[in-house]
């Protein structure tokens, strides 16, 4: 056997490498070399480090065998007791600890950016309290930015925990009981904004960069009592932005989501009805993985329930701390729909859809290996087109799954109701998916509609674009539907940071990232964006003006009607070349067994013509003879049964056709289905050549996309030399096959090939029956007319949006400022500490008023501006809602008194804190270590 065939024999043998089961790291030594082999690829996201996480498995055993002997082995049951708690401790004194925050910043609000120990100096270490005989002090290092140092701190009688009398003075402790070090709320604030602007900045850094401003060494013990004081800093803010909310009536639990965008859901009394009252984006992002951390258990005690898959068990305890608001979708909440779609999200089944299989590396079991590694494998989130983040559900131990955007649509269909369209890189395949699940008849009631954005929806199928692309649908106006993608790009730097993370500090970390982006970005730039789109459509619709109607008279069309007729058309030829008439069909299969006979047949002559001639002085009856008298016989007998068998075929074919009579080459029918046939490879080749392309488009893209590191550019940059050597190849094909239909189809060249910009045209080029030329709306003229016509019609919706939500956001700046300042007025008689928190509060969104009011007058200037900046009347006037008449109430939480209680003590030494820090960065600098180790590898 030769090489070659060896190598086929191979590729046609059956792989159950699907079926592998992975355990993360628990000694699956094949996959570390199919890995460093190249066999095996390895799935990269965006943000990058996945090899990095990858490559911990390797090493397993490494970590197995010495971990008797490590300096900093971690006991994950002691620390996680120690862990537990002592945020049980601080939950007690939470109410406590908040109450004295709201003093704290009552009291500091204006002391114009002095630092702690500038006013502890200036007021005696009394922070402006008065004198109290039963006063007593605690001993603790104070850490600010630029300054540290032990100093007595005042207890009141009043206070009713340690903890609680250190916040009243603007330190966080760093534990609960007896605390021995506190920061500055300064220091903590300073840090939490700073990383808001730079997910990159780590806790380690900022405390390193604190040790070197104040002239002392550096710790591993040091973050830890940082990470302990941002907790707790956090969850007190978290506690108060409650209250504030209570305060003023807006305790809703869905009260974010229902009002997350000013222009979009702020709706107006008699405003005019759009066709999607709220345009949104979901999509998946796998950056922002966090490792699993693992504990040794038996495998068989912890299976997938459907696959008998062992899955990893993590080593994190349950935990009391929890990320507040409505901004994330709950697991049990998304598993609720792990099995309600009755159909495969991803199938290539579905006859229903035209795109049906173009998503096969989407496909879970594509990388089912990686997810064993991670917990979280990233998030799946909605956003708004004015990019507010709406929802955000994690991805656990698995990829794009059906029930993550199902979720996703509940919890929208919930909230806003009716009218809303959905953008999705597989909208037209989740379309089907949301028809046949339990969401499907509320979804049909509610007029939900699925949505393709405008960068995917080049890649999918023509007709599939005909019913999705941004372009064609009524009242999308011009909004491309890739809001995520913009949104991906800034939220990857995130990944470095929640990689080890826990459960909780991920969920924290993104949540108040995306918070802080909402508040401090995307609103800022609300006005910004409004003005952009405006102006964009004007200037569409003033070239489009000049443009269409010459191109218009090169065609002679007089009506721009025809454009909409056009589109008709297209979809009903393309309809036409979905599938291969059955008769058709059926000609072409009894062409191709006639072909196959006359082969077999000609066979059969040659083994039957062989004649062994002997003469008595030649004749002999040895064993060769012998051997190869069998032989020939042997050949014989197979090539009988191969005729015979081609033979039974075809004559059953022929039944089926009612042939009365075998076609020959010279007969007519004979040569229409042999053009058949030559049709039929060609579009084979055609569907090859769309493939690579597709795939070279995208990879293309992600090279120039921002977030993507040198690693992933070098990658995809040894991937597109690949690909483009499988494009000329497949090119060749293409050209072949085209040259052998009858007439030859014009032959494509590489330049041509590489530079479409749109997937569709593969699918103009589809139909070897007639010259598709023929068709107007099939002609470049044609087609950059009913491009323009289309812009056009887009570019008039977007400007009727954009005339209600500018309407909108004026109405907006206006009523929410005059109701936060009622609020505050009001609150100031009843609880001075809660009306400066309502202030703090509305300074968050009155920054930007000016910068707002600026561009919408710019926006009135514009030539051609149709809309008013004259505000208009809120719909809504429930309880809390900014055009509602304020009424605020002081939170029943306030009210209740604190009762001080006794818990047992839970300090944490230096030693185990250093213990807890070192093992992390251990178990992460081994993994780096082995990361390079295997890039020189695969760099040689």
């Amino acid at each position: 056997m030769t090489l070659e065939e060896k190598r086929a024999l191979e590729a046609l043998q059956e792989r159950n490498d699907d079926n592998v089961m992975f355990d993360g790291f628990n000694g699956d030594d094949d996959f570390g070399s199919s890995v460093l082999d190249g066999s095996e690829s390895v799935n990269i996201s965006h943000a990058g480090g996945e090899l990095h996480e990858l490559t911990r498995q390797l090493i397993s055993d490494f970590w197995k065998g010495n971990s008797q002997t490590c300096g900093h082995r971690a006991d994950y049951r002691t620390r996680r007791d120690r862990t537990r708690r002592r945020t049980e401790a601080f939950d007690q004194q939470m109410s406590a600890l908040t109450r004295a925050y709201l003093d704290w910043n009552l009291a500091n609000g204006g002391s114009d950016g002095r630092g702690f120990f500038s006013q502890y100096r200036d007021t005696c270490g009394t922070f402006g309290t008065t004198v109290d005989a039963n006063a007593g002090s605690i001993i603790i290092n104070v850490v600010d930015v630029f300054y540290a140092e032990r100093l007595p701190l005042t207890i009141l009688s009043t206070d009713s925990f340690i903890a609680s009398a250190l916040v009243r003075q603007g330190v966080v402790p760093c534990s609960p009981i007896s605390p021995s070090t506190g920061v500055t709320m300064q220091a903590l604030n300073f840090y939490h904004i700073a990383r808001q602007r730079n997910p990159h900045f780590s806790i380690q850094a900022y405390v390193k960069t604190l040790c070197d401003l104040q002239g002392v060494q550096f710790h591993p013990y040091l973050s830890r009592q940082f990470s302990i004081a941002l907790d707790m800093y956090l969850q007190i803010l978290s506690n108060v932005k409650s209250l504030v909310h209570e305060a003023i009536g807006r305790s809703n639990s869905n009260w974010r989501l229902m009002h997350a965008c000013p222009a979009c859901t702020y709706m107006l009394k008699d405003e005019d009805t759009l066709k999607f009252r709220l345009l949104y984006m979901m999509d998946g992002n796998d950056s922002l993985k966090r490792v699993l951390k693992k504990v040794v258990r038996d495998d068989s005690e912890y299976l997938d329930d459907d696959n008998d898959i062992p899955l990893p068990r993590s080593a994190e305890l349950p935990s009391t701390q929890s990320v507040g608001g409505d901004r994330y979708l709950t697991r049990d909440y998304v598993n609720s729909f792990a099995g309600d779609s009755s159909v495969d999200m991803l199938s290539v089944d579905d006859k229903e859809n035209p795109c049906a299989g173009r998503w096969n590396n989407m496909k879970d079991e594509k990388t089912r290996r990686m997810w064993g590694v991670f917990d979280e494998s990233g998030i799946f989130m909605a956003v708004c087109r004015h990019g507010f983040s709406l929802v955000i559900a994690d991805m656990v131990q698995s990829g794009e799954q059906s029930k993550y955007p199902l979720a996703v649509v509940s919890k929208l269909l919930e909230v806003f109701g009716k009218d809303l369209g959905g953008g999705y890189d597989i909208g037209c395949r989740f379309k089907t998916t949301l028809n046949r699940s339990v969401l499907g008849q509320s979804a049909r009631e509610l007029n939900h509609t699925s949505l393709v954005g405008a960068f995917h929806g080049h890649a999918h199928k023509r007709l599939c674009q005909l019913d999705h692309l941004t372009t064609y649908v009524k009242g999308l106006g011009l909004e491309d539907l890739e809001g995520c993608e913009r949104t991906f790009s800034k939220s990857n730097a995130l990944a470095s940071s929640v990689r080890y993370s826990s459960i909780f500090h991920r969920r924290q970390a993104i949540a108040n990232y995306f918070q802080h982006t909402d508040d401090f970005e995307v609103y800022a730039n609300l006005s910004t964006f409004l003005y952009n789109n405006y102006k964009q459509a004007l200037c569409i619709l003033h070239d489009g003006q000049s443009t269409l109607p010459q191109l218009m008279h090169e065609l002679g069309i007089t009506n721009d009607s025809v454009f909409e007729n056009w589109l008709v058309e297209e979809r009903a030829y393309l309809m036409s070349l979905n599938q291969e008439p059955k008769h058709e069909t059926l000609q072409m299969e009894y062409w191709q067994k006639l072909v196959n006979m006359t082969a077999s047949k000609k066979d059969l002559d040659v083994a039957s013509a062989p004649w062994s001639i002997s003469t008595p002085s030649s004749a002999s009856f040895g064993s060769h003879d012998i051997a190869t008298t069998i032989r020939i016989e042997t050949a014989r007998r197979h090539a009988i049964e191969n005729y015979e068998k081609d033979l039974k075929v075809v004559q059953e074919l022929e039944v089926k056709l009612g042939v009365t009579c075998r076609w020959t080459p010279d007969d007519i029918e004979w040569k229409d289905a042999g053009r058949l046939v030559a049709n039929r490879k060609f579009q084979r080749a055609l569907d090859s050549l769309e493939g690579l392309v597709v795939a070279h488009i995208f990879e293309l893209s992600k090279m120039n996309r921002a977030g993507t590191g040198y690693k992933l550019r070098k990658h995809i940059g040894r991937a597109l030399q690949a690909r483009s050597a499988a494009i000329r190849m497949a090119l060749d094909r293409y050209n072949t096959a085209a040259r052998a239909l009858s007439p030859p189809r014009p032959s494509l060249s590489w330049d041509e090939v590489v530079e479409y910009a749109f997937l569709s045209d593969f699918d103009l080029l589809r139909d070897a029956r007639q010259d598709v030329s023929q068709h107007a709306w099939a002609t470049p003229t044609g087609r950059l007319a009913m491009d323009t016509y289309y812009k056009m019609q887009r570019a008039r919706e977007e400007v009727q949006r954009l005339n209600i939500e500018v309407k909108r956001m004026v109405t907006y700046l206006r009523d929410k400022d005059l109701y936060l300042r009622e609020c505050e007025k009001q609150l100031r008689t009843i609880h001075p500490a809660l009306a400066y928190q309502v202030s703090v509060h509305c300074n968050i969104y009155a920054r930007f008023t000016e910068h707002h009011f600026c561009r919408l007058v710019s926006m009135g200037k514009l030539h051609g501006f149709t809309g008013s900046l004259s505000p208009g009347v809120s719909s809504e006037e429930s309880p809390g809602a900014s055009g509602s008449a304020p009424a605020v109430c002081i939170p029943a939480r306030l009210l209740v008194p604190v009762v001080p209680v006794v818990t047992e003590n839970v300090e944490d030494g230096i030693a185990d804190l250093d213990d807890e820090e070192g093992a992390e960065v251990d178990g992460e600098e081994q993994s780096r270590i082995l990361e390079d180790i295997l890039q020189v590898t695969f760099d040689v």
